[in-house]
């Protein structure tokens, strides 16, 4: 099977140029201007940007929490990623019975994932207690299960505490693989939580006020002294939501340690007033850290434009409005934490960063491609279109516009943060293994289209 692609704006690995691209058997074997081959299929991109697959490094597909299970599965919701650009991902696995080893989870993913899953896909492995047998254990994941990344959790009821967190950071250092955190302290949110139920506190904006922005930076710079205890091990945080937490981080990435931060489109475009919405609609916007006051949002992306957040992913976590997220309609602790956002990261980064001049092109295909194929283990097989790489390519037309809406995305939920977002600029074609698997709103791929990512020794972003 052999592809041309024409005439369109190429956002390759060490170059800009209006040109073609020709792919056969899945690889990029030639970039170029007034490449004229024979191909199979011949793809107009004029006027349009031909950027490198996103990677969606921060996912929850078929997560359970307590007797709810996230509305989309590794087929609805890679099937919805690939409408919206997005080419791999790298889903967090969710907690296992209490005791299991780390290789429980990982066989239960594999059998979400395999046969179902449309694009590529990979999994973070997930860390809810350490000791000397999961430590050893981790080995034979990075070196034979290509996991090359691992999650903890300094809350919720698989937390680490500090003496654990510096073991893994330690050992996961010297295995060449790379620590990622979900950073907040847990003992200020139970004493709020507490507080406010017994108070009488109950709406969404309590869920907000129970997670102080200070819960999240306090534990961000715990992590960054514990990660620099541990021998400048690399750390990654997970969805910053705030600027007292990036002063921590900054301040670490100027001091050379081995610091990387993501953040999500929630935090770039929403904030903590959606609480108090009425009818209780604030409980759709329940998600741990929870939404932020306005201020943080040009802040934040300040920190994009300067590469100080090096990677925006979704934390996409989906459960119904109607029943699963009005469980907290008496009591906010009791509403499921999560939003849906797999399929609208990239049409919002582009329309509202590179349209309206907050960040460039090639900061954009750095913060949802390059730089999470990099640190996670991907490049350059993936995140670039380069030759050699695997075809794995987007196609936006600048000039589409495009009102956000429930009805027009396929995510497996019965809403969108994003609902009525005017956007200029959208994913008209995307491409995974040379593949065309979406075209203009529509999926045309296949169920189980997609492969395992053994993933390779993380690394710095660049």
């Amino acid at each position: 099977m052999s592809v041309l692609i024409k005439n369109g704006t190429i956002i390759a690995e060490d170059k800009e140029l209006i040109g073609d691209i020709y792919i056969e058997n899945s690889i990029i074997s030639e970039i170029g201007v007034n490449i004229n081959k024979t191909a199979d299929e011949i793809i107009d991109a004029s006027d349009k940007f031909v950027v490198p697959g996103g990677i969606d490094a921060h996912t929850h597909l078929n997560i359970h929490m307590g007797d709810i299970v996230a509305k989309d599965d590794f087929y609805t919701g890679t099937e919805a990623a690939a409408c919206g650009g997005t080419t791999s991902i790298i889903d967090h696995m969710g907690f296992g019975p209490k005791g299991c080893d780390l290789h429980h989870q990982l066989k239960v993913y594999h059998e979400y994932a395999q046969g179902n899953s449309v694009i590529d896909y990979s999994f973070h492995g997930v860390i809810q207690h350490v000791n000397e047998n999961i430590l050893e254990e981790m080995e034979d994941m990075v070196a034979k299960e290509g996991i090359s990344s691992f999650k903890i959790y300094l809350t919720y009821d698989n937390k680490v505490n500090d003496e654990e967190a510096l073991k893994v950071l330690i050992r996961l250092k010297e295995l060449g693989a790379i620590t990622t955190v979900h950073c907040e302290n847990d003992g200020v949110i139970n004493y709020f939580r507490k507080l406010f139920i017994k108070e009488g506190k109950i709406a969404p904006i309590y869920h907000a006020l129970s997670r102080p922005e200070e819960s999240e930076a306090e534990a961000v710079n715990r992590m960054i002294s514990l990660a620099s205890v541990a021998g400048n091990a690399p750390l990654y945080i997970v969805h910053v939501s705030c600027e007292k937490s990036m002063e921590h981080i900054i301040k670490a990435q100027q001091e050379g340690k081995n610091v990387i931060a993501e953040t999500c489109p929630q935090y770039l475009f929403l904030d903590q007033d959606k609480y108090r919405e009425k009818d209780m609609q604030g409980l759709k916007y329940i998600m741990s850290p929870p939404l932020r006051e306005k201020e943080n949002q040009n802040l934040l992306w300040n920190d994009i434009s300067n590469n100080n957040i090096q990677v925006v992913a979704t934390d996409h976590c989906p459960f119904d409005f109607k029943g699963d997220k009005q469980r907290g309609k008496d009591d906010f602790t009791k509403c499921p934490n999560g939003a849906p956002g797999i399929e609208t990261r990239i049409p919002l980064l582009f329309s509202e960063g590179v349209m309206k001049g907050k960040i460039d092109i090639r900061t954009f295909v750095d913060m949802v491609s390059t730089n999470p194929a990099k640190i996670f283990g991907l490049y350059p097989k993936k995140g670039v279109i380069n030759v050699g790489a695997d075809a794995d390519i987007v196609i936006i037309d600048k000039n589409r516009e495009v009102t956000l809406s429930k009805a027009m995305l396929h995510e497996n939920v019965d809403y969108t943060p994003y609902e009525g977002m005017k956007l200029k600029g959208y994913p008209v074609l995307t491409m995974v293994r040379g593949t065309v698997i979406a075209r203009d709103n529509v999926f045309t791929g296949e169920k189980g289209y997609g492969e395992f990512l053994s993933r390779g020794k993380a690394s710095k972003n660049k």
